[in-house]
């Protein structure tokens, strides 16, 4: 379980057919052990722009895996609230990959769930991640607007239905993706450090760190992948949330390494912009679900590109914590209806946020 290992390159599918090789993965498993590959697909929008899943890494997998006699393989996933996940499937060349491979694509939000009891919480799980032998989690090593990143841990959120997704950010966000890691066994966790973006979520500014990581625990991965970019275990909330659980091991001292072409290493440093963070300063947040939230956090960076920013007095309100409460100031998304002006929409596009703002930067 404290096995890390790390392949540089540009070639994802070359790379990670590599790593599965060496480390000898189909050993692991029976022939007909059920599969399930769960990418990053949070938006429709290609892994170029530093969001989603890249698809090669995803072939790659596809490949090695039938090389050695595994068919019954799946790809599943849930996009966030308010995108379309068959949509991402397309956009994000998932669609070809099930075609070329015969591997279904699973769409979560059309699932049915059931019930399962972690500490003091009850979640709602989507059964078809339940029903599967063998997960292999693929989440993009990227940066997240409410939770300054996101990784393996944070990736499983797909697998729970919208509703649920809402109900986390109800509970604070951090303590249900913590506790989340303890529904599913240990699998393989395969991060897409390829190009990820330091800024913002749903991408557009990707970052080129050109590498592969691998391993099986979700709390040592995490912990790894947020020194990479600057942030200690306890600055990323939930890592030590996953770790009291039982979840994994956050000590990367224990950590065996196994760096493949070195030669190939990006040595640049990799430092999230701090953008959100800073944006995040005219908002009043209270349980924002974070289509929500990284659409509005995008539209404030829009206005900061036109030179309007210091238009915006607001106080501008958002999230769950705001439904019924009568409210000065601009409120974002149907939560704030209540608000002196507001925006509906579950979630407004960051277009639409973007014009409201434009529309409304004083009360």
């Amino acid at each position: 379980m404290n096995h890390i290992d790390i392949i540089y390159g540009t070639d994802p599918g070359k790379m990670i057919y590599q790593v599965l090789e060496k480390i000898q993965l189909a050993k692991e498993l029976k022939p007909d052990t059920n599969i399930a590959i769960k990418p990053n697909l949070v938006v429709a929008k290609p892994c170029e722009q530093g969001a989603t899943t890249t698809p090669a890494l995803v072939e790659g997998v596809i490949r090695y895996l039938k090389k050695h006699g595994f068919h019954n393989i799946s790809i599943m996933e849930s996009s966030w609230v308010g995108e379309n996940t068959k949509r991402a499937f397309n956009v994000c060349g998932y669609d070809k990959l099930s075609q070329k491979y015969n591997v279904p694509l699973y769409d979560l939000k059309e699932d049915s769930t059931q019930s399962k009891q972690i500490g003091e919480l009850n979640f709602k799980i989507c059964n078809k991640p339940l029903q599967t032998d063998f997960l292999i989690n693929i989440p993009v090593l990227k940066a997240h607007c409410q939770t300054l990143f996101t990784c393996a841990l944070k990736n499983l959120k797909g697998c729970i239905p919208d509703t649920e997704k809402r109900r986390f950010h109800s509970l604070g966000l951090s303590k249900p993706i913590g506790y989340l890691g303890k529904v599913f066994p240990p699998g393989l966790i395969i991060v897409d450090a390829i190009s990820g973006d330091l800024t913002f979520e749903e991408g557009g500014n990707p970052v080129h760190m050109d590498r592969i990581i691998v391993g099986k625990d979700p709390v040592m991965i995490d912990t790894y992948c947020a020194s990479l970019i600057g942030y200690s275990k306890d600055e990323i909330e939930y890592i030590p949330i996953a770790e009291q659980m039982g979840v994994g091991s956050s000590n990367l001292a224990q950590a065996i390494l196994t760096e493949h072409d070195i030669d190939l290493k990006n040595n640049r440093s990799f430092i999230p912009s701090n953008k959100a963070k800073e944006l995040a300063k005219k908002v009043s947040a209270d349980q924002a679900c974070s289509a929500c939230y990284g659409s509005l956090i995008h539209a404030l960076q829009r206005l900061r590109e036109k030179n309007k920013l210091s238009s915006i007095k607001g106080p501008i309100h958002i999230g769950q914590g705001f439904r019924g409460k009568t409210l000065e100031g601009l409120g974002i998304g149907s939560c704030t209806k209540h608000c002196s002006k507001h925006i509906s929409g579950c979630p407004p596009t960051a277009k639409s946020i973007l014009d409201f703002l434009e529309n409304n930067p004083r009360l």
